[in-house]
C-alpha cells in the first residue's frame, strides 16, 4: 500500500498582488474631426463608441475592453509615445485598415505589420501598436489596452520609477532590454505605464492625459501637494498632476497629465460595452454582437 501523500501545490502569491494604482481608465487626446476619428478608431481598429456617455459631436469615448480612448474635438494632440492594444484577430484588423486607407488619404494615417504586431498611426500622428492575444505577455486579455509607452529623455527611467514607488506608493521598476532603458509601472490587473528612454527629440507637451484610479487617494494627494505638483482640484473624487520629478533635486523628469480618481468615483470599474467587429449586417448571426474582452474559462 502506498501511503505517500500528493505533493502540495506551490504558489507564487506575489503574482496576485495589486498596487496602489488599481485601474487604468483612459487615454485622452484631442482630435479636430470626429468623422476621421470614426474612420480610424471605429471602422479601422474595430473598437466601439460608448453607447451611453458623451454621444454628441464634441467628444467621443471609444471602448477597448475595460479601457477607453477619450477624443474631444479640438486642436490635435499627439501622445509622446505609443499606446499598446490587444485585439482578437490581426488579419481581420489588417483588412479593416486597408479598407479605410483610401478615405484617410492626405492625413498622417499609416499602418504596417512589424514583428508579429501591427503598427498604426492615427490621422494626426498618434502611434498605436496592436498585438494578438498572448497569455504569457498580456494575461487572459482578448481586447484591451495593456500598456501606454511614453517617450522620455535619457537617464530618467530610474528616477521615474522611484517617483511612482514613493509618491504614488505603487510598484515600479527600472530595467533595460534590447531597446534600451525603461521604467515600468504596473496598474490594476493587466495594464502598465512604461516610460521608454529615447535619444530622439521630444515634442513640446501638448496637454494630453491618462486617467488612473488610486486606492490611497488622500495619501497620494498629500504627497503631491507637499511638492506643489497638484495642477487641478477637479472634484471630491478627482484631482490632476502632470510633472514627474526627481525626488532629490525637484527637476522634471517627464510630463504627462494624470487624471487621478478615487475608488469612490462614480465611474470607477464601470462596465464597458464592446462589439464584435466581425459581425456586420452582411455576416449577422444572433448572439454574436458582443465582443469578448477576456479569454473564456479553462
Amino acid at each position: 500500500m502506498n501511503d505517500a501523500q500528493p505533493a502540495k501545490p506551490v504558489f507564487d502569491r506575489t503574482t496576485e498582488d495589486v498596487g496602489n494604482i488599481v485601474e487604468f481608465g483612459h487615454v485622452n487626446i484631442r482630435v479636430p474631426d470626429q468623422r476621421l476619428a470614426t474612420l480610424f478608431y471605429i471602422m479601422g481598429l474595430g473598437l466601439t463608441r460608448d453607447p451611453y456617455l458623451v454621444v454628441g459631436v464634441d467628444n467621443m469615448w471609444v471602448n477597448v475592453g475595460t479601457c477607453q480612448f477619450h477624443l474631444p474635438v479640438g486642436p490635435a494632440q499627439v501622445l509622446r509615445g505609443t499606446t499598446g492594444l490587444v485585439v482578437p484577430d490581426l488579419d481581420a484588423l489588417a483588412e479593416r485598415l486597408a479598407m479605410v486607407a483610401p478615405r484617410l488619404a492626405g492625413t498622417r494615417f499609416a499602418w504596417r505589420r512589424a514583428g508579429g504586431a501591427i503598427e498604426a498611426v492615427c490621422p494626426w500622428g498618434n502611434r498605436i501598436r496592436l498585438h494578438a492575444p498572448d497569455e504569457a505577455r498580456f494575461g487572459r486579455m482578448l481586447l484591451g489596452m495593456p500598456y501606454v509607452e511614453v517617450d522620455v529623455a535619457p537617464g530618467t527611467a530610474a528616477g521615474i520609477a522611484r517617483f511612482y514607488r514613493e509618491v504614488l506608493d505603487n510598484p515600479a521598476d527600472a530595467a533595460r532590454d534590447a531597446h534600451g532603458a525603461f521604467a515600468r509601472v504596473p496598474i490594476g490587473l493587466a495594464e502598465s505605464l512604461v516610460f521608454r528612454e529615447t535619444d530622439a527629440a521630444l515634442a513640446p507637451f501638448d496637454g494630453h492625459h491618462v486617467q488612473i484610479a488610486i486606492a490611497d487617494f488622500s495619501g497620494v494627494h498629500g504627497r503631491l501637494l507637499a511638492r506643489g505638483l497638484v495642477t487641478e482640484e477637479s472634484s471630491q473624487s478627482q484631482y490632476r498632476f502632470q510633472d514627474i520629478v526627481d525626488l532629490d533635486s525637484g527637476a522634471v523628469l517627464a510630463t504627462i497629465e494624470h487624471e487621478v480618481r478615487s475608488m469612490r468615483h462614480p465611474m470607477f470599474a464601470r462596465a464597458m460595452v464592446n462589439r464584435n467587429p466581425a459581425t456586420t449586417n452582411n455576416t449577422y448571426a444572433a448572439g454574436y454582437e458582443a465582443g469578448m474582452w477576456r479569454m473564456p474559462p479553462v
